[in-house]
């Protein structure tokens, strides 16, 4: 069941003020804030509440459709919240409340931002293939592994110094939470491929929405791939949808 808030809609309906993480759209005719007149800036406010709503109607029975499929156990019942404070860079994501029910958040600037429909159904699908993924889950799994780890090594190296094995499950922690992230992100991607198109839109035209956000490279521990391997996952993964 779709949550939306209230607060939201009224702020955005009737007063949308000029609009990382990610590099906002280049500024144009329809899009440079500056040059718009208010009635100009309240008319692409409209549109994007609208194409936020349609999408998140489309694509929300598909993604709980999809968690049910493959999660088997645990909710599927995604609360789709935005955040409106103005003035922030374009973001979404995934998390849960405290009975482990999973939440996609939108802020103001990335429903305002995307280009068109089909990014902000991938974006959507991308992050309810996080909770369909366990992330969390296996994020947390990960670091309590990976302190325990170095815990113990910092113990056994340092003769049992407490700050040195804190130090070591601090560490641990950090390295066992981020050594799948890359991973987690490309199954996402791929799941959240499958979750657009069953919803009816195109992933490979949403996943041009990864154009736009700064290439993370392939650092050690980075918490994302590179933007390259993120397209080529959609494609492939597409590809085989036709």
């Amino acid at each position: 069941m779709t949550r939306f808030s209230l607060l939201f809609l009224t702020f955005f309906l009737s007063a949308c003020a000029a609009i990382p993480t990610v590099r906002p759209v280049p500024p144009g005719p329809d899009r440079d804030a500056g040059t718009q007149s208010d009635a100009q800036i309240q008319r692409r406010a409209d549109a994007a509440a609208r194409q936020f709503v349609a999408v998140v109607e489309a694509v929300e029975p598909v993604a709980e459709a999809e968690c049910r499929r493959v999660r088997r156990v645990g909710p599927c019942d995604f609360q789709i919240v935005v955040d409106d404070r103005p003035g922030q860079a374009p973001n979404a994501f995934h998390t849960l409340d405290r009975q482990g029910r999973p939440i996609i958040a939108f802020n103001l600037a990335l429903i305002l931002n995307v280009d068109n429909a089909d990014e902000l159904a991938f974006v959507m699908g991308h992050e309810a293939a996080h909770h369909i993924g366990g992330h969390i889950e296996r994020a947390q799994r990960n670091a309590t592994l990976g302190s325990e780890l170095f815990g113990r090594a910092a113990s056994t190296i340092s003769g049992g110094d407490t700050g040195a094995i804190q130090a070591g499950v601090e560490l641990g922690a950090v390295i066992g939470r981020r050594s799948f992230t890359k991973d987690f992100e490309l199954e996402a991607d791929a799941i959240g491929t499958v979750i657009a198109h069953k919803a009816g839109f195109d992933p490979v035209r949403g996943a041009e929405f990864f154009a736009r956000i700064p290439d993370p490279g392939n650092r050690f521990l980075g918490t994302h791939p590179p933007n390259a391997a993120r397209i080529d996952t959609v494609r492939r993964v597409a590809a085989g949808l036709r």
